[in-house]
């Protein structure tokens, strides 16, 4: 179980998506990498909360890179979670967990023919070391029981088995193939259960 996190601080943003609250948790990994929850600022934690679980990507988020769909699945997210008054959950777990470094020695590997479960598993590292508790608790302190999660993963739709936040409806989040991140994205659905059409 990870630590308890604790909110540190508050501010309203705005953004290209319009105004939202960021609010900073206290991670059980350093005060330099807080989980951050973007909350849209007329969400209504009484209803059933349109939300996205986002990890941190910063090859795609912030340089914008076509080896994946991270930066294109976050914008698209935001603005849909602007538009129903929702919000989004953004995790300190870069690389599926294995750090910026390790992701950067794993594209390597990929530009020499492995896919990205090979690479990480030629380099020793896991295949997906993320961890969703502390979304949970995130929802708990924002008073959230009821979501409608936009996410292809099955294992985010399993962290909320059994749980005290109900999921009600998984929302698709598909991004359109590119040359560039196709083969990515196949191995995501042929190797790692994600729900894509790929079409």
């Amino acid at each position: 179980m990870s630590q308890e996190l604790v909110m540190e601080a508050e501010a309203l943003m705005p953004t290209d998506w319009g105004k939202f609250r960021m609010i900073a948790f206290k991670s059980d990994v350093s005060d330099y990498d807080p989980e951050l929850a973007m909350v849209h600022p007329e969400m209504n934690s009484n209803e059933t909360v349109t939300m996205r679980i986002h990890s941190e990507c910063i090859t795609g988020d912030l340089f914008h890179s076509r080896r994946c769909d991270c930066g294109a699945q976050l914008d698209a997210a935001m603005k849909r979670v602007a538009k129903e008054k929702g919000m989004l959950i953004y995790l300190r777990q870069e690389g599926r967990g294995i750090g910026i470094i390790n992701k950067l020695k794993a594209y390597n590997k990929q530009d020499e023919g492995l896919d990205t479960i090979e690479a990480n598993e030629a380099l020793g590292l896991e295949v997906d070391g993320r961890s969703y508790e502390r979304v949970i608790q995130i929802l708990q302190y924002l008073g959230v029981s009821k979501i409608n999660l936009l996410t292809n993963n099955p294992e985010k739709i399993a962290a909320f088995d059994e749980g005290p936040v109900k999921l009600e409806q998984r929302l698709s989040l598909e991004i359109a193939a590119t040359l560039t991140n196709a083969g990515y994205l196949q191995t995501k659905k042929d190797s790692m259960g994600h729900l894509l059409e790929l079409k």
